[in-house]
């Protein structure tokens, strides 16, 4: 009887012991998923979501190469805290009102030209000038950001820039070859803005309309030209209505910016700010200087190796017939902006020195 009064004394124990290890593991894994859940609540509150706009469309290198990416790169940066969802193709704002729908917070951060609302920004127009030679649109890029950092103008400073970058130089693009001077007189050429006022100080003749419908007018005969950066002969397939490419170095420039609203670049952490830097930083040197250049560089040749385009170099001597006949477009801005108070010749001069700089180490 003893015996047997051991043993189920025993067996009593043992179930009083897995009860309890049953009660701790059930405890410990209401803490476990209570403090879980506690982290990602944590997390969640701080983490921001900022709303990018642009006009490019999904598929462009703009949109694949640099957007996509970088905000990855910011997203793994900082931890998960902040990120970045791209609304391309105009479906959040009009490309002409991006940078004033980032300062109104009806998007958090915006890529544009600042040539879309031209006046808007009448100091940065210095960089988009013709008769100053860029070799290509790193230079232009180099020079633009760096150039926009010295001169740091008003007009920009209601929100944080991300960075800046261009197209570079525009060419033309010509039914009938454009050697010279002589050859551009009365030429109808594709053009729009300060494009349409260069051609006519050159004595060309400009013909407004938008870049996407240049390939018909000049399939038609209604245009003789287009001019713009090299990617257009096969991004818009200007390379089968054109016959001539006239390197044009010194006639075409436009700035891009990415930029964020000023408020909630201000609410981010300092650590956070810190890391978004390196990312831009990164980003700007290893992708967004050279975004074009891949572009113009497969276009150029795709244009003259399997369309048979014919390609125009012009001679320094008549290079420079066309830089001082668009001169006085230069000296136009300078007085115009001494008239408001600007600094416009400081941002030309800026322009030129660095231009030169650039050109020398990038040829």
């Amino acid at each position: 009887m003893k015996g047997f009064c051991s043993w189920h004394h025993c067996r009593e124990v043992v179930r009083t012991k897995k009860k309890l290890l049953f009660i701790s593991l059930l405890l410990l894994m209401v803490v476990a998923v209570t403090a879980c859940s506690s982290t990602e609540q944590v997390k969640k509150q701080g983490t921001v979501e900022l709303k990018l706009a642009h006009f490019f469309p999904s598929t462009h290198p703009a949109e694949t190469q640099l957007i996509q990416p970088w905000a990855k790169a910011i997203e793994e940066a900082t931890g998960g805290q902040v990120i970045v969802t791209s609304y391309p193709g105009e479906t959040l704002l009009k490309a002409d009102g991006i940078y004033d729908g980032v300062v109104s917070s009806v998007a958090d951060l915006g890529l544009s030209c600042f040539s879309y609302t031209r006046g808007r920004f009448p100091v940065l127009e210095a960089f988009e000038l013709p008769g100053v030679i860029y070799n290509n649109s790193k230079v232009a890029s180099l020079v633009a950001w760096e150039g926009v950092k010295q001169i740091n103008p008003k007009e920009i400073q209601d929100t944080k820039l991300m960075m800046v970058f261009t197209t570079g130089p525009g060419d033309l693009f010509t039914k009938v070859p454009v050697r010279s001077l002589q050859d551009l007189q009365g030429l109808d050429v594709r053009a729009t803005g300060l494009s349409a006022k260069t051609l006519k100080a050159l004595g060309a003749n400009p013909v407004a309309m938008p870049q996407s419908e240049a390939y018909e007018a000049l399939s038609k005969g209604v245009v003789k030209g287009n001019l713009g950066p090299v990617e257009v002969l096969q991004g818009w397939k200007n390379a089968e209505v054109t016959e001539y490419l006239t390197r044009t170095p010194f006639l075409y420039n436009t700035l891009f910016f990415i930029t964020m609203n000023l408020d909630k670049w201000n609410s981010l952490s300092p650590e956070n700010q810190e890391a978004i830097e390196e990312v831009n930083k990164k980003y700007f040197e290893e992708v967004a200087v050279g975004l074009w250049d891949k572009q113009n560089e497969a276009a150029l040749k795709y244009a003259v190796q399997e369309k048979g385009m014919k390609e125009i170099k012009l001679s320094e001597e008549e290079a420079n017939k066309w830089i001082a006949a668009v001169k006085p477009i230069q000296d136009e801005f300078v007085a115009g902006m001494n008239q408001k108070g600007l600094p416009g010749q400081q941002a030309l001069d800026t322009v030129k020195a660095l231009a030169e700089k650039y050109n020398k180490e990038y040829k």
